[in-house]
């Protein structure tokens, strides 16, 4: 899985697109076209997969909300190529799959993985070894569901809007049996 001259700044060992110099245009192998490669351009909103196939020439354009996320995926190795760890845009057909970052270890990959997965607006995937695909975390529409954390009060936003007094401050207490004077005369200051 390459992504054909992309090379990224500084160095040629991994591929790497970068998310914030989008739309880009690359190209990547692909074993079922004639050339063994294609063209892939890629923007914040559709990618457009261009290739020919027995002769014919193709463009397939799709938006980014049809692909299923951005996974993580590891490349065993094999007797041609070590192994590596590749980020790439997740379709429902493995032909139209778009590699975005290829690495020999994985130091980047995790934090190129979310940053694409924030660029695209799509959900975390992870790669299983049978190839099967799952969220690493647990979701509510776009929100990723946790368990609560306790609130603290001393370093909570809310601290600054009450004032600390309040906290010591006791609630007033009638006595067990209140005082009752009787038979009392009033004074009272006339002029």
């Amino acid at each position: 899985m390459s992504a054909g001259g992309v090379a990224p700044s500084g160095s040629s060992r991994h591929v790497r697109l970068d998310p914030f110099a989008l739309p880009v245009r690359f190209r990547t192998a692909d074993t079922a076209a004639d050339t063994r490669e294609r063209i892939v351009e890629l923007d914040r909103d559709q990618v457009v997969v261009r290739r020919a196939v027995a002769g014919m020439r193709m463009k397939v354009a799709l938006p980014v909300a049809s692909f299923l996320g951005v996974a993580l995926r590891v490349v065993p190795p094999d007797d041609t190529s070590e192994g590596s760890v590749a980020v790439v845009l997740e379709h429902r057909d493995q032909a139209l799959t778009v590699p975005l970052f290829v690495a020999d270890d994985g130091t980047d990959a995790v934090a190129e993985w979310q940053l694409w997965a924030n660029v695209l607006g799509l959900p975390l995937l992870v790669a299983e070894p049978d190839g099967t695909l799952r969220e690493p975390f647990a979701r509510l529409g776009a929100v990723r569901v946790a368990v609560p954390q306790l609130r603290r009060r001393r370093s909570s936003p809310v601290k600054r809007r009450r004032a600390s007094i309040l906290m010591r401050r006791k609630p007033g207490r009638l006595p067990p049996a209140p005082h009752v004077f009787k038979d009392e005369q009033e004074i009272i200051a006339r002029s």
